[in-house]
């Protein structure tokens, strides 16, 4: 065991986190759960969530049985609705190809779709005390100040020399407390803007310290100016409900009911493809959503209808929203801002 290692789990004894809810009774489907949703995410945000998705999945059969309509809405609000569409496909193969049993080599686990070497080393070494290494974003944060690693990680060879020193200094005895101590010294103490030198165990290894150079590592990715969208919602309103429309599989919100979106204003044109007999339409207060790569400037219509068509959406899966009575279906958080302002608007409106 290295000096680094020992400090590191010297201090998780005294001061490391062990009562959060996938930390209690671990089995590898709890750990994979909160690591699913703990990625890009708040402890703090993600605890209701893992809450309620345990009180409803209890076991991973569970997960795998249930529609996807329904994990997509108990995700809503997560962001990032890649995970929840994986974690149901994982939660599948399991099911049918593992009898319900989570795997438990690195290899099988790393196979499962939206799992990444980090992801599945945290599940077996933190449930099964298996001897693997991390490397999620807290990990890396550390690893590269106290060794001093320049370079974006986002290059291989970058990624490669922190997977090394990951790998040299995980300890084989203690290695689920080693780990766990690492993802809560860069939440709690190596932290992004203010890390919290005077506290930390291995200050006096710290090269970054050494250097008065903290907040040198780890290196920002070359930024990019975002591009900027539009996007024009069609909110066809009729009688308290709502048209939503669920969105392909693939791409933004994938598998998520959205409202009828346009590139541009052409509503009064899809209002006549589809047939809608409109009463009223009101342009609501635009806003703009901001996703990892761009900006989506959204700009929602409220389209009041005298009566629903017939067919809805041919060849889409439309639905009418009942906004007294929702459907337990996965929302976009943009939509769900905008039904939750709805019944003002309308009543504002009428």
């Amino acid at each position: 065991m290295t000096s680094f290692s020992h400090a590191i789990l010297e201090w998780y004894d005294n001061y490391g986190r062990k009562t959060l809810p996938w930390q209690l009774e671990k089995t590898p489907y709890k750990v994979w759960l909160s690591e699913i949703m703990l990625q890009q995410t708040q402890v703090t945000t993600v605890i209701p969530y893992f809450e309620r998705f345990m009180a409803r999945f209890p076991t991973v059969v569970d997960l795998a049985n249930a529609e996807q309509d329904e994990v997509l809405h108990l995700w809503t609000g997560l962001g990032y609705y890649a995970r929840a569409r994986n974690l149901h496909k994982t939660a599948q193969i399991i099911a049918e190809q593992y009898n319900g049993k989570f795997p438990e080599t690195i290899e099988e686990v790393i196979a499962l779709p939206g799992i990444g070497r980090s992801t599945a080393g945290a599940v077996l070494s933190l449930s099964l005390k298996q001897h693997h290494p991390i490397l999620d974003g807290n990990v890396k944060r550390t690893l590269s100040r106290s060794f001093a690693i320049e370079g974006w990680s986002g290059k291989k060879s970058v990624e490669n020399a922190m997977w090394k020193i990951a790998e040299e200094h995980t300890p084989k005895l203690g290695v689920e407390r080693y780990n766990q101590a690492m993802m809560d010294m860069g939440a709690m103490v190596c932290t992004r803007s203010k890390p919290k030198c005077e506290i930390c165990p291995v200050n006096d290894l710290c090269q970054a310290k050494a250097q008065d150079r903290q907040l040198d590592f780890p290196t920002k990715k070359p930024k990019k100016d975002k591009p900027t969208k539009k996007a024009w919602f069609a909110i066809y309103y009729h009688d308290g409900d709502v048209l939503l429309e669920q969105r392909p599989q693939t791409g933004i919100w994938g598998g998520l009911y959205c409202f009828p979106e346009q590139p541009e204003n052409t509503l009064n044109d899809l209002s006549e493809h589809y047939g809608m007999d409109v009463k009223s339409s009101q342009q609501l207060i635009a806003f703009r959503h901001t996703f990892s790569h761009y900006h989506l400037d959204i700009t929602p219509v409220l389209i009041t209808l005298n009566k629903k068509p017939n067919m809805v959406m041919e060849g889409t899966r439309g639905v009418w929203y009942n906004l007294s009575q929702p459907m337990t279906v996965g929302l976009a958080a943009p939509v769900q801002k905008l039904l939750d302002a709805l019944p003002f608007e309308i009543s504002n409106g009428e």
